[in-house]
């Protein structure tokens, strides 16, 4: 298995939580096939006699134990994987995964903020006088006040996903195009273009306010805790969720939300879907296309409240 999660880690690039998520997957296939009671399994045997009938039977179990269509996707694909490798790696001859049907997960559509929950959200940020982490100096309340301000501008404006701004060094900005350099998902770099304001909140935030954060362990590290090392991504969505929900009528979303929020905004203004999906960063326009239906949700609504022959 350690090998496997290598193979995860230095030729897929995975994250570490992907990487353990998918170790985690193939563990528990292994422990499914020793189970006490299970006709010669295929976990005694090693993993080069996997068959399709073993893979079958752990999915049709969990399906019985009531997981979710998704948990079996992920599994399924995770274990797929696995499979693949072990023929790549010289450790198996055959790939039973290559035969492995799953369940495909429903795709629930995102729940976005309005345009003016958008707007509300952002014009707010800079009159709120309240520290945003308790136990702060006056010098680091303003600070705390200017990065949250920023972090929030570039998640609307640039659509990245949480990580990907918690990655953010300072060579990674573009004064002069204006622009993001961006580590997206299995090392893929992108470039996304900054808007104005978001622009500004984070000009704002640089000259002067991160040095108050900032300390030995900052490094190039674009946004800061309060103990001067780079931010993670949980405090990033404690920002958020306590932002919006100053936002009157705004669902509870976190930087995923934002992210859902720009792309449906985008495309309700008429960006071209492909636009969109380099924006995003996404492999396939299949999962930007997600955002289509919701802004054909959107004009279902306002064509039933609106039009008198509906």
């Amino acid at each position: 298995m350690t090998a496997y999660a290598r193979h995860l880690t230095s030729e897929r690039g995975l994250a570490e939580p992907t990487v353990r998520a998918y170790v985690g997957d193939v563990t528990h296939l292994a422990q499914h096939l020793t189970r006490p009671g299970r006709d010669h399994p295929a976990g005694g045997r090693g993993p080069a006699a996997l068959t399709l009938t073993d893979l079958r039977s752990w999915l049709a179990e969990m399906q019985a134990q009531g997981l979710a269509r998704s948990t079996l996707a992920r599994r399924g694909s995770a274990v797929r994987g696995f499979t693949a490798w072990l023929v790549r790696s010289g450790r198996a001859e055959e790939d039973p995964g290559l035969r492995l049907a799953s369940a495909k997960p429903r795709r629930a559509l995102p729940v976005p903020l309005e345009q003016q929950q958008a707007r509300a959200l952002l014009e707010g940020l800079g009159e709120d006088p309240e520290p945003a982490e308790e136990g702060t100096r006056s010098e680091e309340a303003i600070a705390v006040r200017r990065r949250d301000a920023a972090m929030l501008e570039v998640l609307y404006a640039t659509g990245i996903r949480v990580a990907e701004l918690c990655g953010l060094d300072a060579g990674d900005i573009d004064e002069e195009r204006r622009v993001l350099r961006v580590l997206g998902k299995g090392g893929k770099e992108r470039v996304v273009p900054l808007g104005r304001p978001a622009h500004e909140a984070l000009r704002t935030w640089l000259d002067g306010a991160r040095e108050q954060l900032a300390g030995p362990a900052s490094g190039e590290a674009v946004f800061l805790g309060v103990r001067g090392r780079r931010i993670d991504p949980r405090t990033v969505r404690r920002v958020v969720h306590d932002r919006v929900r100053e936002v009157t009528g705004a669902p509870d979303v976190g930087p995923h939300g934002l992210r859902h929020s720009a792309a449906t905004h985008l495309l309700d203004g008429g960006a071209d879907l492909r636009a969109v999906q380099e924006l995003l960063g996404h492999a396939s326009l299949g999962t930007t296309q997600i955002y289509t239906h919701v802004s054909n949700e959107r004009l279902r609504r306002a064509f039933d409240q609106a039009h008198p022959r509906a």
